[in-house]
């Protein structure tokens, strides 16, 4: 007899459920792995970063310092004779010529001793005449004979202290010329003149002589300043190199600016350089000769100042912007052949125009990262995009 087996319904089920559990599984494995391809890691692409060949060009190198201006001449206007102020006869601060009277200074009585010694002057000169007379006189009776030799001797000695109190009397009348003189107190050269100190009516020059005034030659104008110990080994090196003398360094031109100026508008030379060294500072001292009919430089003001001392037909040089730094000075960012980012350090120098002349540390050919500094680091591969650097406009300071 053929038996037949027959299965439950509900293990029928149990058996369908397990193989949808397991065919559910193998989806979810099936879509992971598909997830997993989609979603792998995959490198941002390189920064696109300007870069450019360094800027090549004549650059004059210049020593900088800042300096204080002074007058050439500054002299205190005194009373040299006493007497009362009878006027003061300019505008305080006012710009005067060389003679100008400025104060007059009771001037009667010295004009009474003028003529007083002119007197007794001309009274000597009287005496001296008649003492010559009977000395010719005297001498020709000598020779006839007619007096003694005791006697020309008497006239001799007459005409002698005749001689003698004529120029006393002379000396005295020029020094009573100059005592009048000094009555009047002119300008003794070109210039500004200060606020009188003093006023009609006083009694000046008592004791001593008596301050009236200043007066001070405002053009030219000297230009003090320091240059450095490194500075004069670089510029004496240069002097060498060029074969000038210390009489040639006095012809170097130097130009001046305001602290509010732009650049420097005040041209003019070299007027002085102390022969020796500052050893408690280390610096020269030195001295700049500067036009100043406009009288713009007054004395006392600090001024930005540079000498130009070299030229160099090639210097490099780069935005300022370019320029990071570390505890180890300043650096660039070079591109090598590889795309790849360098640090290079370099040793700077003045801003030239607007851009930083670089020493030492870089060469024409290499690219410079001059734009998106923040954005690679050192050992990063980039993609540069060549730019070009620009000269701006000739600036200031």
């Amino acid at each position: 007899m053929t038996r037949v087996h027959l299965t439950c319904p509900a293990k029928r089920d149990g058996q369908w459920r397990h193989i949808g559990r397991l065919s559910a599984a193998i989806v979810a494995v099936v879509a992971l792995a598909g997830c997993e391809d989609k979603n792998a890691f995959v490198a941002p692409p390189p920064p696109k970063v300007d870069v450019a060949t360094p800027l090549q060009r004549s650059v004059t190198r210049y020593v900088e310092a800042t300096g204080n201006t002074a007058p050439i001449k500054n002299v205190d206007l005194v009373a040299r004779v006493q007497g009362f102020l009878q006027s003061i006869d300019y505008q305080d601060g006012t710009f005067v010529k060389q003679g100008t009277q400025l104060f007059t200074i009771e001037p009667e009585t010295y004009k009474l001793k003028l003529e007083q010694a002119q007197a007794a002057e001309a009274g000597a000169q009287a005496s001296l005449r008649q003492a010559e007379a009977d000395f010719r006189r005297q001498t020709d009776l000598v020779q006839r004979q007619a007096v003694s030799q005791a006697t020309l001797d008497t006239s001799t000695s007459t005409r002698d202290n005749a001689q003698a109190n004529l120029q006393q009397a002379q000396a005295n009348t020029r020094l009573a010329e100059v005592n009048y003189g000094y009555t009047r107190v002119t300008a003794p050269f070109d210039g500004v003149v200060s606020a009188h100190m003093v006023s009609v009516g006083e009694l000046v020059g008592v004791s001593s002589p008596t301050q009236l005034a200043t007066i001070v030659a405002m053009d030219p104008i000297y230009v003090n300043f320091t240059v450095n110990e490194r500075d004069v080994l670089r510029i004496r090196a240069e002097a060498i190199r060029r074969g000038l003398t210390a009489a040639d360094l006095k012809q170097f031109p130097i130009e001046v600016g305001l602290q509010t100026e732009t650049g420097y508008p005040h041209q003019g030379k070299l007027d002085y350089v102390a022969p020796t060294i500052n050893q408690s500072t280390g610096t020269l001292a030195v001295r700049g000769l500067v036009p100043n009919d406009r009288r713009v430089l007054l004395p006392g003001y600090f001024v930005r100042v540079r000498v130009p001392f070299d030229e160099d037909k090639s210097a490099l040089l780069v935005p300022d912007t370019a320029l990071g730094s570390d505890q180890g000075g300043r650096y660039l960012l070079v591109v090598n052949g590889d795309n790849t980012v360098e640090q290079r350090k370099v040793q700077i120098g003045p801003v030239d125009n607007g851009l930083r002349v670089i020493e030492s540390g870089l060469k024409p050919e290499d690219r410079v990262v001059i734009a998106g500094l923040l954005r690679v680091i050192p050992g990063q591969k980039i993609d540069p995009q060549q730019s070009k650097i620009e000269q701006p406009q000739a600036s200031a300071k």
